[in-house]
């Protein structure tokens, strides 16, 4: 239902704001119980500018009535990966509490499967809170893509950049914008990213074992990626082009104008003629002698 008046529009731009403003409070919190550095905080900060923005503009275009319990669950998300990826940032000066790490991260896994259930049972689902979940849920695996690979390597951020290099892979070819089918198998797949690279990054196994938990994410996901782009591939080149409009169907011009105006013109002669005194007209051909 679209807004009609700002009265309506107040409510739900406050939620974002909500949000920032409860991100603010957790960096505070970390920061003095960690003792985060300034790489920590200005990572935090920008996250939290970020996504006010970008969450506050989303949603202004969307013109929510309500911003919906299930969207709120997400904007918790989004709030406890704001804070581990100041953690994230502030462990290339010194490693994180494991312990707070780890749970920061498993509360927003978890909350992965509950925002999409609360939508279904109040009947809260929008375009928006789709894609701020996938949104939050990308950005967490980036995050941790980061974290696993100052131990284990570069190649895993190929995990968490592989959604991104999808997205601007869709710029160059549209065809990849084209809406997926529902797959269990995808949705799997995605929530396995966060669990394994959660255990790769507590460091409690071994670098083998690490390695080979992350190179089975990054196979599933591959997996998964490259069956999607095939099917968006085979459909572009199956389904129907689309329907161009026809121009508008010119109508036959009436000849009635033209008619209309060879009249006039054999009237104006006439009367031409008749000024002098030479023709009549209503009688052209009788002439009548100049006086």
């Amino acid at each position: 239902m679209a807004l009609n008046n700002t009265r309506g529009a107040w409510p739900v731009q406050r939620e974002p704001a909500a949000g920032a403003g409860a991100q603010l409070l957790l960096l505070a919190l970390l920061g003095a119980t960690t003792g985060m550095g300034p790489a920590g905080w200005l990572t935090g900060l920008a996250c939290t500018a970020a996504g006010w923005a970008v969450l506050a503009r989303a949603v202004h275009r969307s013109r929510l009535s309500s911003f919906g319990p299930a969207n709120r669950v997400t904007l918790g998300r989004a709030v406890l990966v704001g804070a581990v990826t100041a953690l994230v940032a502030d462990s290339f000066r010194s490693a994180p509490p494991t312990a707070l790490f780890a749970g920061l991260t498993t509360v927003a896994l978890v909350l992965d499967g509950v925002d999409g259930k609360v939508a279904r049972r109040t009947g809260t689902a929008s375009p928006l809170g789709a894609r701020f979940d996938m949104e939050v849920d990308a950005f967490l695996i980036l995050v941790l893509s980061v974290y696993v690979s100052t131990r284990l390597g570069a190649w895993v951020l190929l995990i968490g950049g592989m959604r991104y290099a999808f997205v601007a892979a869709a710029r160059r070819w549209p065809w990849l914008t084209a809406p997926l089918p529902p797959s269990t198998a995808r949705k799997t797949v995605a929530a396995l990213q966060g669990v394994l690279l959660l255990v790769a990054a507590t460091g409690l196994l071994p670098v083998a074992a690490g390695t080979a938990v992350v190179a089975l994410a990054l196979a599933l996901l591959t997996w998964s990626f490259g069956r999607d782009v095939r099917w968006l591939w085979h459909r572009s080149r199956t389904a129907p082009p689309p329907r161009t409009a026809r121009p508008p169907r010119r109508l036959p011009t009436s000849p009635m104008p033209r008619m209309a105006r060879m009249s006039w013109m054999a009237w104006a002669t006439a009367g031409d003629g008749w000024a002098d005194g030479t023709t009549s007209p209503r009688h052209p051909a009788r002439r009548y002698p100049p006086s």
